[in-house]
């Protein structure tokens, strides 16, 4: 067996092997299940030999495996190696020219959002963040929504778990309830985040949308103080020029409520396809904090009052910009998003 063992372990180092179909050759002779090593293994048996050789014959059996696997990976790795480098130096061609590095721009609803930030922020807002999957108390309850309200059901609001509900948040008044939750007056926040309705997507509406809300509470706070609020941040964001308007409307959380209008800075007024003809263009709700809101959070309404107003981002931005199409923004369409690469 020891002369066996000699004989392959000269034939392994004097085989040549300069093509990949060479080393091909020697796995198959050599390390195959049928090569020439596995059938020494096979055919040995240990159980014959005597108890002094079996140690050193086991030796001369591991050395032969590990010379030829050795052989074979050795090989193998200078091959690749040279191919890759052939491979390398055939497909770079010097005369052509570089590939420019090309900036990408920030997505319009992150300029709008930021140019919102910075309006309020000039005023004394600060940020604040909250879960996107809420519980009923902070969607819900605690800003006054009866049990009965059209946005408990299920064609307003996406439900994950029912009883308790455990909803995709349809607001941002949610972030509020927990600012009063967690602080005490006064309070002068605003809350930015993705909101999700169970909408069917159009051009006008989608399931998913940015939505940016504000809170003030202290001591003597009064509707002039939101009017004046939504009037100077309307002047900042859509030119000195821009007019505001309240309508009476009706939300649960506030009392009383308005539904805020701008004078339609695309037609000054004079009635556009943006505004229906109408001179005005609806950005979002306000209105003064019910004092049950103010109740659930622990806030004495007879000490402290607020107000609270929320508008779209996607609203704003297609004002601002000008665009028609609402599902333009989750497209990714590099065509629409390259128009605003200079956006400030």
């Amino acid at each position: 067996m020891l002369d066996k063992i000699k004989e392959i372990t000269q034939s392994i180092e004097s085989f040549s092997i300069d093509t990949k179909e060479q080393l091909e050759e020697f796995r198959l002779e050599y390390l195959s299940k049928k090569g020439k090593i596995t059938s020494i293994f096979d055919g040995f048996d240990f159980k014959t030999v005597a108890p002094e050789v079996k140690k050193s014959m086991g030796q001369e059996m591991n050395k032969l495996k590990v010379l030829a696997q050795t052989k074979f990976e050795e090989i193998q790795e200078k091959l690749n190696t040279g191919n890759s480098d052939d491979n390398t130096h055939q497909q770079i061609d010097t005369s052509l020219p570089s590939i420019p590095n090309e900036l990408g721009g920030r997505h319009p609803i992150s300029v709008v959002r930021e140019q919102i930030y910075k309006v309020f922020e000039r005023m004394g807002f600060n940020l604040s963040d909250g879960p996107e999957i809420e519980d009923d108390f902070h969607n819900f309850t605690a800003l006054n929504f009866p049990e009965n309200h059209p946005a408990r059901e299920m064609q307003d609001t996406f439900f994950i778990e029912r009883n308790p509900d455990i909803v995709l948040r349809t607001h941002t008044s949610s972030v509020q309830v927990r600012v009063m939750e967690n602080q005490k007056p006064p309070i002068r926040t605003i809350s930015p985040g993705r909101v999700y309705r169970n909408e069917a997507i159009s051009a006008r509406a989608h399931c998913m949308f940015h939505q940016i809300e504000g809170l003030y509470i202290d001591k003597n706070v009064s509707f002039a103080d939101l009017k004046n609020t939504l009037y100077h941040f309307s002047k900042e964001m859509f030119g000195k020029d821009t007019q505001i308007r309240f309508r009476p409307s009706f939300f649960p959380f506030t009392e009383p409520s308005a539904e805020m209008d701008i004078s339609c800075f695309i037609c000054n007024g004079k009635g556009c396809n943006i505004c229906k003809q109408s001179g005005w263009v609806e950005i979002g709700g306000a209105g003064m904090l019910d004092p049950n809101v103010l109740i659930n959070a622990k806030i004495d309404p007879k000490v402290y009052s607020g107000f609270a107003f929320g508008m779209g981002i996607e609203r704003i931005t297609m004002l601002k910009y000008q665009i028609k199409d609402l599902r333009l923004f989750t497209e990714n369409d590099v065509r629409f998003l390259r128009q605003f690469k200079h956006a400030e």
